[in-house]
């Protein structure tokens, strides 16, 4: 029997004859985008939800009209494939298409930093190009069942496009000249941490607080209460600020002179952002280490000790590097 806490899933189990081939495609795109993903050939999982439900109808139904069979079952995983490994399986499907989106908003960021331009000129297509990214954003986040670590970055980055179009100023305005004003606060940010997120918890915990507090919320936006200090987050007190990560700019307002920061901001920038601008040797390595933590880990309380563990590890290399 299958323990109370095992998550359900629907699962679409199909056969297709091999011609016409156009009957083939067409129902692996229609599982491509209602997010569905493949655990065995011609066997489809979704989580268990009416939308699922209606979604997988639906595509039986065309299976169905063009000469193949199928069922929809409700299932639990008991033995072999976990629940957790299933929702790496959803994650690890829209990493591909949160990376690309990255990939094409930090082109744009980095073509309108460097041209002249109004972006609010209908000229320019500022308004259009964003309208096009936010649109991608919002079909990869319907789809996006748990929360895949990259969706924070492309949100910030839509944001950013966003403020540059409206010429509206960069979020982050909380006067931090003195570390004792950041003394007993909570720091909050999104929940499913990686890169930047685990980063700015070792800075907060080496250089502000050492005992500082953590929440981990599920939505982008949270109402801030009176002993709380949003990071890496929509309207954060500090988040994304032009092409620079979190990392980069908690570094930068706290003006914090450590060398060994600047090579790690280095690492942290070119993982979250995704554009190489760097080019560390190092880079390739954490990023497999903090995504196999982020792989053994789906606790985020967990995942941050582990990951400012391997923070320690990295300045310590850096700061070795420095006296040799």
């Amino acid at each position: 029997m299958a323990p109370e806490n095992t998550q359900k899933w629907f699962l679409l189990i199909h056969q297709i004859p091999p011609k016409p081939n156009a009957l083939r495609v067409k129902i692996w795109r229609r599982l491509q985008q209602v997010g569905a993903v493949a655990i065995k050939q011609s066997v489809y999982v979704m989580p268990l939800s009416d939308p699922s439900r209606e979604d997988l109808n639906w595509i039986l139904k065309e299976i169905v009209e063009g000469g193949g069979d199928g069922s929809i079952s409700e299932a639990r995983f008991v033995e072999g494939l976990s629940d957790d490994q299933i929702r790496t399986l959803f994650q690890n499907a829209r990493k591909a298409d949160y990376d690309k989106l990255i990939q094409e908003a930090n082109a744009l960021l980095a073509d309108w930093s460097t041209e002249s331009i109004d972006l609010r000129d209908p000229v320019a297509k500022g308004a259009l190009q964003l309208s096009k990214l936010q649109r991608r954003l919002d079909e990869i986040g319907a789809i996006d069942f748990f929360q895949a670590p990259e969706r924070n970055t492309a949100e910030l980055l839509i944001r950013e496009l966003t403020n540059q179009v409206s010429d509206a100023p960069a979020a982050g305005t909380i006067d931090a000249t003195a570390l004792g004003d950041l003394m007993g606060k909570t720091w909050v940010t999104r929940k499913n941490l990686f890169v930047d997120r685990i980063a700015c918890s070792w800075l907060i915990r080496r250089f502000v607080d050492r005992a500082a507090g953590f929440k981990f919320v599920a939505g982008p936006h949270y109402a801030l209460k009176s002993d709380e200090i949003r990071f890496d987050m929509f309207d954060g007190e500090y988040t994304h600020e032009g092409d620079r990560c979190t990392f980069e700019v908690m570094i930068r307002r706290l003006q914090l002179q450590d060398h060994g920061l600047g090579p790690m901001a280095e690492v942290v920038h070119d993982i979250d952002l995704k554009d190489e601008k760097f080019g560390r040797r190092e880079t390739v390595g954490f990023n497999a280490l903090l995504t196999g933590l982020v792989a053994m880990q789906m606790d985020d309380d967990r995942r941050m000790t582990e990951g400012i563990k391997l923070f320690d590890n990295l300045y310590a290399y850096y700061r070795r590097q420095k006296r040799e």
